[in-house]
């Protein structure tokens, strides 16, 4: 058998392994050339994209309304003109979610990049799944907050009461110590119900059972994703310098600081500009700190010191509950930390957290 027939055949065996491998994967995947000529797609993608055999060798150019993504057509010339794998999230005309990656196809004689192959993963149920999970757990960090002070507080009083009600004359009330008694009892049994609920469980589930190591990109990935329609919607950019990767944290906690930081930075962003937020993580010292840079409407002076009270909104005209700082300052001062804010009105703001603190 000559060299020449040896080399065909064996192009005809990965030939047919690449078909085989187009037929059976469950992934949209479309192979575009480097002329923006689509050459292949697997069956997956013929269906969500409702894509033919007529489509094989037109440009993407003219089927690109099929792939309901206006921009992919700039996003395949950005990855065949540097060569850089391109990751992010897109939203079709028919409200659903994909992570889109476009990855180069470099050919092994000359090391170019000779096309692109796009492969779709569909998130929508997922970022569904993480707006319920901020959600739940934005309720439940209030409601231990609640049951910490709301009741906590007026249950003090009461047992005050109770004290200086027993300093009364007892003359003419002969029944009178009977009822303190049963009173004083019912306050002990509430108080302790509450103490078992906020603190001994509060601690239990926060030292034991939920501090882990995390990774700083990936919680900073989840909440992108969740946060992606308002992301989109605001045009914003969001940039993550993470000059420190990890941290021992409670992943709940953390989700909902970023979360809430983040949300509030395109949530306040300026009328006059699209929103541009930095996130960084880093060491000052013997610190860890985490800090969200804005370019927002700022906030004023004299409201720097009310903008973590429960329900204080210092901006009307911006839906929400004014219950997103609060958590966060609860959450971080439990867990031993700080944050901190810097602001010039009509100019931005920065949130600093400060996560760990040294020995």
């Amino acid at each position: 058998m000559s060299n020449i027939t040896k080399q065909i055949n064996e192009l005809i065996v990965l030939n047919e392994e690449l078909e085989n491998y187009f037929r059976n994967t469950i992934i949209p995947q479309l192979f575009v050339d480097g002329e923006l000529k689509l050459r292949k797609f697997t069956p997956p993608a013929m269906r969500q994209f409702n894509l033919n055999e007529a489509d094989i060798g037109r440009s993407i150019a003219d089927i690109k309304e099929n792939l309901r993504f206006s921009s992919i057509l700039e996003n395949i010339k950005y990855v065949i003109d540097t060569g850089n794998v391109l990751e992010k999230e897109i939203q079709t005309v028919d409200f659903r979610w994909f992570q889109m990656n476009i990855l180069p196809y470099i050919t092994r004689k000359d090391g170019k990049t000779n096309g692109v192959i796009i492969t779709f993963v569909e998130i929508t149920a997922r970022i569904k799944d993480l707006k319920e999970q901020e959600a739940l757990i934005a309720e439940h960090e209030l409601l231990l907050d609640t049951i910490s002070h709301d009741i906590k507080t007026p249950l003090t009083g009461l047992g005050l009461t109770l004290e200086m009600l027993k300093l009364l004359p007892k003359k003419g009330m002969e029944r009178f110590p009977v009822l303190l008694q049963n009173a004083e009892k019912s306050l002990v049994k509430m108080r302790d119900i509450i103490y078992e609920l906020t603190d001994a469980r509060w601690q239990q589930h926060r030292y034991q059972a939920v501090e882990e190591r995390l990774n700083f990109e990936h919680i900073f990935e989840d909440i992108r994703i969740t946060l992606a329609p308002q992301i989109l919607e605001s045009h914003a950019k969001i940039t993550i310098d993470a000059k420190v990767s990890e941290v021992v944290y409670v992943r709940r906690k953390l989700r909902s600081i970023v979360y809430n930081l983040i949300n509030n930075a395109i949530k306040y962003k300026s009328a006059d500009r699209k929103p541009e937020i930095l996130v960084k993580t880093y060491n000052d010292k013997n610190k860890l700190i985490m800090s969200v840079e804005d370019n927002g409407i700022g906030i004023k002076k004299e409201n720097l010191e009310t903008i973590f009270s429960k329900y204080k909104r210092i901006e009307n005209a911006v839906e929400g509950s004014g219950l997103g700082l609060y958590l966060i300052k609860e959450i971080v001062t439990r867990c031993g930390g700080e944050i901190i804010v810097e602001s010039e009105f009509g100019k931005g703001s920065v949130f600093k957290i400060i996560l760990q603190k040294g020995e």
